[in-house]
């Protein structure tokens, strides 16, 4: 029998008036192990209401006991890990260990940086501007949150809207992806331990549920990681309402391998970059542009790293990625590689993996022109396109030929090489020799139809508040 999962509002699990539920389903196996409710207006109201009403007692705690209340969060995630990835692993079909190993020390880790953010908010000082006043800057939340998050990494990405927004002093309403609900929903749980009731609510439902959510009137701010359609859909709608928006999109990570890189070594770096989560990252090293000098022997090279990867469920302990998230990706993806042009080989993987679940091959694809369709848009699966370039400015004309503007990498013993390129990309993010890697003290966010406002680091957690100028006159 299914699970029936429930809202999480006010501090506890809630039924309200919703009549319609969808099937969760487990990737791995495409089989339904769950159901969850499918909110509404009431529901999206009564969830607003909770967090409207528990704003202002969580805007006056001290910025210490905001930071108390997330490490006490972050050690209770750390001694339930293995709960919360049985959760992830049974929800999204990622690997366990992987799952274990790989999100969960960042997670812990950013909602602690987050914590301590809370207690280092400056501003400039205080001074006299103006004859016989004084004048200072207040930083204060920006009262109710709004957040929808995407099925790629349900935990992480719900810890990157709620961690940065409460530890401000805001409260927050998020709807998790209708396919991928369970971890958000165990944190509400969890969190609930260590914060006032109404501070943070979770509401399923689907994309109708995610309208509601940011064409209302409460949240003042609205934060989505997501697709580029859906971003434009929230800005246009949170426009109505004059809301602040935070987008984090789609990516097409340009990965700018040169004449002098290690051939051995960057192909075994890309391929985990590129096939990490079965491509489905923004940031994943999915575009490879490659020297003349060394692209054929790169390609060999990343070919052999495709066909060793191994692809297996939650439980298969050496997997190197899970399946696609749902079966409309699973048809997504391999829509890509069956409109392929004649002028394009692939020299590795190009089909689904076995006939249960919605598992595909690691892939990698050559021969290909700047202006095919699976250059220019977001494939979001284990497939590596590779290009042949002629010289640097060329690289630069093609990494920065698309729409996007996430991430890139420069593969170089050059340093003025990699120096002249980190400024000429046009992303968020360059990575020299490496691909992939996020801190919490470094901001993560695009350009262009990536969208804007930054993730991780201070920057992240300026964007949940907003600046306020005291005057006072002196006599």
């Amino acid at each position: 029998m299914a699970d029936e999962l429930r809202n999480f509002v006010g501090g506890q699990w809630t039924d309200t008036s919703f009549d319609k539920r969808a099937d969760i389903i487990d990737p791995s196996t495409g089989e339904v192990y769950a159901t969850a409710p499918v909110s509404g207006a009431a529901e999206v109201d009564a969830a607003f209401a909770s967090a409207a009403d528990a704003s202002g007692g969580w805007r006056d705690a001290t910025p210490a006991e905001r930071s108390l209340a997330l490490l006490k969060i972050a050690d209770a995630l750390e001694a339930r890990a293995s709960e919360f990835v049985a959760a992830e692993s049974k929800n999204t079909g990622k690997p366990v260990a992987l799952t274990l190993s790989e999100e969960v020390p960042p997670m812990v880790d950013q909602i602690r940086f987050f914590a301590g953010a809370a207690r280092m908010l400056e501003g400039r000082s205080a001074g006299e501007y103006l004859s016989g006043f004084t004048s200072f800057i207040r930083r204060e939340p920006v009262g109710v949150c709004a957040a929808v998050t995407p099925w790629n990494y349900p935990m992480m990405m719900s810890v990157w809207k709620w961690a940065p927004a409460l530890a401000a002093g805001n409260t927050m309403v998020l709807k998790p992806s209708d396919t991928t609900p369970v971890s958000t929903l165990l944190f509400a749980e969890l969190m609930s331990e260590f914060l006032p009731a109404g501070v943070f609510n979770v509401i399923c439902g689907d994309r109708d549920t995610g309208r509601a959510l940011v064409s209302h009137p409460v949240p003042q701010m609205v934060s989505i990681t997501g697709s580029v359609r859906a971003g434009k859909e929230v800005a246009a709608a949170a426009a109505a309402g004059l809301k602040r928006v935070h987008l984090e999109l789609g990516g097409k990570a340009p990965v700018v391998v040169f004449d002098d890189a290690d051939v051995a070594s960057a192909a075994e770096a890309i391929a985990a970059a590129g096939y990490f989560n079965a491509g489905q990252d923004c940031t994943a090293a999915t575009r490879v542009l490659a020297g003349p000098g060394v692209h054929d022997e790169f390609v060999d090279a990343l070919v052999e790293q495709a066909k060793s990867q191994v692809t297996g469920g939650p439980d298969v302990e050496d997997a190197a990625f899970g399946p696609l998230n749902n079966a409309n990706q699973l048809d997504r993806v391999s829509g890509f590689v069956a409109r392929l042009p004649d002028h394009a080989r692939v020299l590795a993987g190009g089909h689904q993996a076995g006939s249960r679940g919605y598992f595909y091959e690691a892939s990698v694809v050559s021969g290909l022109r700047q202006d095919d369709e699976i250059i220019q848009n977001e494939v979001f699966g284990p497939v590596i396109t590779v290009q042949r370039f002629t010289d640097e400015d060329e690289a630069v004309a093609w990494a920065n030929g698309t729409e996007y503007g996430l991430a890139s990498s420069v593969w170089t013993k050059d340093h003025g090489r990699a120096m002249r390129m980190a400024r000429r990309l046009d992303f968020g993010c360059v990575w020299i020799n490496t691909h992939i890697p996020l801190v919490a003290e470094m901001p993560h966010g695009g350009f262009k139809h990536s969208g804007y406002g930054k993730d991780l680091s201070m920057y992240g957690f300026e964007d949940y508040t907003r600046i306020k100028h005291v005057m006072s006159a002196l006599d």
